[in-house]
């Protein structure tokens, strides 16, 4: 006769659907760097400490450790948009879970500055064959720029 698996956690906790991997790319998607911020070129990590009630929503978020500039209260709109599944409880009751985040704020990558290029074609007409009459009117040089 086998014995029952008893579950590692009386309380089921709350998991983000896809796991961890997906909850970073919902954030890095998600996230809208405050203009403030990029100004004074801010970079760090938020802290936060969010509480999930029984349906899974985010319901309280604290900021353990901030950065200012609108870094905190973005940090703080991004964890209550987070959606997670939890699981059915074997006993009733309705408990909030509590949960701590990280998030990180890095300036994004400058790309360098490149500077115009110009290309620079010269077409000139080829004299006309000894064979065939001359044009009435002889050819200039063009010369075609295109910047980039």
């Amino acid at each position: 006769m086998a014995k029952e698996k008893k579950e590692k956690h009386f309380v089921q906790p709350p998991v983000y659907p896809g796991g961890p991997k997906a909850m970073k790319e919902f954030i890095s998607k998600n996230l809208r760097y405050p203009k403030k911020a990029l100004q004074e070129k801010v970079e760090g990590m938020v802290a936060l400490k969010y509480a999930i009630d029984h349906k899974g929503e985010v319901v309280d978020t604290k900021i353990v450790s901030g950065l200012g500039s609108g870094c905190d209260e973005e940090a703080a709109r991004l964890v209550r948009s987070l959606k997670f599944r939890v699981p059915k409880q074997k006993r009733p009751g309705k408990v909030v879970f509590h949960k701590n985040i990280k998030i990180h704020f890095r300036l994004p990558k400058q790309k360098p500055k490149e500077q115009s290029q110009q290309l620079q074609y010269n077409i000139t007409p080829t004299p006309p064959a000894k064979d065939k009459p001359a044009p009435d009117k002889e050819g200039g040089s063009y010369t075609y720029t295109i910047s980039f």
